[in-house]
């Protein structure tokens, strides 16, 4: 986006968002859009597949259709007689669905010989009314540009509202702790809607970092201006970086003796940092609350978290498609979550004789908000779908599905921070040995959880290549990293913070295929 959609973004975010603010939700009126969302699920997709499919030309999901023989009145009739999930099931196996390279247009649809003409702006919500700019972290290509807006937002603050009562949040302090861009302004405005605005709003890096591009400066100005005219006070990010979380820190422990519960908003990493921090500092956390989300939230990552009296509970969402699930109260594995049933359908393939693992998940739009339109599209992530009966406040809402063991094959991803799989092989088969020798199979990123149940990135550097400087290794990848101004350089600076990348002599690891991989997983719980 130039310079001049991002300033008009920014002017109709300050605009229009003072009237947000100033009716945020109740819960009584969250609790019956859920019921009513869920009592309507197959009537509100069966809308959004007849205006945002049937009714668009351009649309790829309608000649995937056609390819099928599916017309408005089959597909109709087969979520009548066999229920959404059985109908999508029945689609995917018919060659509707899109793949994450599809979605994102880096590869051609293909069926059966037929290549259908795509193109991201034919998947995009026409009615959408942008304020905010995001942008996906990527995989294998370059980002994708996500404008929202604050209906959205505002969708999504119902079913943010309902998961904080039920976990008791309704008389909590809120914070949030996060990144510049749209990954901070997403939760401060949902929180906001819902009716829990954070009273404090941490940064880990600062928008006004040498380097950084203007937007994310002047976003949160907007924000900040919108708060005040809306009567809300005073509300703008305060320093506290992954080495110095003291600010955070102090903020909790002050909350804590001041009688009520402390909330914060964050990505997995930076609140275990925090947790170790208060750790050695000898304070105390008992009884504060995190939402986690960016990261697998794994069992050692949650056992530093509870190591001091802290609880952790995760959000599973995406930038393309919003909150897909949230965290179980009476969870079976720490990344437990309960599928968002009155906003998504979340089917699997069940087997492995397709085209994508059975594992997968395909996600469907429920709402008409968001800026996508979604039919059985892959994000890149599989987990384990199941039902099952837990018991928690969660349940009684209408949310039976769960999610658990999920994870993504597509992203590099270390405290929170992804970076192109693109970025990653320029660095590794150019950058590097440019400047220390070797060649293209010589170094190897693997991902992977330190002893504290951090994150890391282990740099392997073969011994063929000769004498390195580690330091000097690490500090060259993270220049490598960052050439620009955007989320690389976000990335670059929080990974420099954490001492992510550790070098590491020895051959890289090869797959059982006998390839290796410019990016390997450890069994060790990484993400």
């Amino acid at each position: 986006m130039s310079w001049l959609g991002e300033a008009w973004l920014g002017l109709r975010l300050a605009a229009e968002l003072p009237g947000y603010l100033r009716r945020p939700l109740t819960l009584d009126a969250a609790r019956a859009a859920v019921m009513a969302r869920l009592a309507r699920r197959e009537a509100s997709f069966l809308e959004v597949v007849r205006h945002r499919i049937y009714e668009r030309s351009a649309s790829p999901y309608r000649a995937l259709l056609a390819r099928a023989g599916c017309e408005w009145g089959d597909l109709e009739r087969l979520v009548r007689r066999d229920g959404l999930e059985d109908a999508l099931r029945a689609l995917y196996r018919a060659g509707v669905y899109l793949t994450v390279d599809e979605f994102k247009g880096r590869r051609p649809i293909v069926r059966g010989g037929q290549t259908i003409p795509a193109s991201l702006d034919a998947l995009r919500n026409p009615g959408l009314g942008p304020q905010v700019s995001s942008r996906t972290s990527g995989s294998r290509g370059a980002p994708v540009p996500v404008p929202s807006d604050l209906e959205f937002l505002r969708d999504r603050a119902v079913n943010t509202l309902v998961v904080l009562a039920a976990r008791g949040g309704l008389g909590w302090r809120h914070a949030t702790w996060t990144v510049p861009g749209s990954d901070a302004l997403v939760p401060v405005l949902r929180l906001a809607m819902s009716g829990a605005p954070p009273s404090r709003w941490f940064a880990l890096v600062a928008a006004t970092h040498p380097g950084l591009h203007p937007r994310y400066r002047w976003s949160e100005r907007a924000v900040s201006w919108a708060w005040a005219l809306a009567g809300r006070g005073r509300l703008r990010p305060e320093p506290a970086t992954l080495e110095d979380p003291a600010p955070i820190v102090r903020w909790l422990a002050d909350t804590r003796r001041a009688g009520v519960i402390p909330h914060v908003y964050t990505l997995v990493s930076p609140a275990v940092r925090l947790c170790h921090a208060a750790q050695a500092a000898g304070i105390d956390l008992a009884g504060a609350q995190f939402t986690v989300t960016g990261e697998p939230l794994t069992a050692p990552r949650l056992a530093a978290i509870h190591g001091v009296g802290a609880e952790a509970r995760p959000t599973y969402a995406s930038v393309e498609a919003g909150a897909i699930g949230e965290g179980c109260l009476h969870r079976e594995t720490p990344d437990d979550v309960h599928v968002l049933r009155d906003r998504l359908a979340v089917v699997q393939p069940a087997d492995d004789a397709g085209p994508l693992p059975g594992t997968a998940l395909l996600l469907s739009s429920i709402r008409a908000v968001g800026p996508f339109t979604f039919l059985n599209v892959s994000l890149g992530d599989q987990a384990d779908l199941h039902e099952r009966s837990c018991g928690c406040p969660l349940e009684t809402v209408g949310w039976t599905t769960h999610l658990r063991a999920i994870r993504s094959q597509e992203k590099l991803t270390a405290w929170g921070m992804s970076l192109l799989d693109s970025d990653v092989v320029r660095v590794l088969e150019e950058a590097l040995p440019a400047r220390f020798g070797g060649g293209p199979t010589h170094y190897q990123l693997v991902e992977d959880v330190a002893e504290a149940g951090t994150p890391c990135l282990r740099l392997l550097v073969h011994p063929a290549v000769g004498p390195v400087d580690p330091a000097e290794v690490a500090a060259a990848f993270l220049a490598a990293i960052a050439p620009g101004r955007g989320a690389e350089r976000i990335a670059s600076l929080v990974w420099a913070q954490a001492g992510a990348v550790r070098v590491e002599r020895r051959p890289p690891v090869a797959a059982t295929s006998g390839k290796i991989h410019h990016v390997a997983l450890t069994s060790s719980g990484g993400p």
